[in-house]
């Protein structure tokens, strides 16, 4: 029962890594400002996600006793980095559609 669980948060934490890139990379292609920053905002979103699944993972390790990830803390500090680049990115582009509104 615990390895199909341990399966099943690995798997929606692979989900998770596999669409910040995917969703920059499709908002990007649509030529579109407003479209690319509702898909850098899904990509902000996957990372919240992606952040709070490692909470999760290493708070039940921690209560089952096993071992955590190695990397738990890098990959929280990852994930707010890239997160804060987003929302940069996302506000610059926000600044430049206004302007080019005015």
């Amino acid at each position: 029962m615990h390895e199909s669980k341990n399966f099943a948060l690995k798997d929606q934490m692979t989900r998770a890594v596999i669409s910040i890139p995917s969703n920059i990379a499709e908002g990007c292609e649509r030529d579109s400002t407003p479209d690319f920053i509702r898909f850098l905002r899904y990509s902000k979103g996957s990372c919240g996600e992606l952040r709070t699944q490692v909470y999760v993972h290493e708070r039940v390790q921690k209560k089952l006793k096993l071992a955590g990830l190695t990397d738990a803390k890098e990959i929280i500090q990852e994930t707010k980095e890239i997160s804060a680049m987003l929302q940069g990115l996302i506000n610059a582009l926000e600044r430049k559609q206004n302007n080019s509104d005015t």
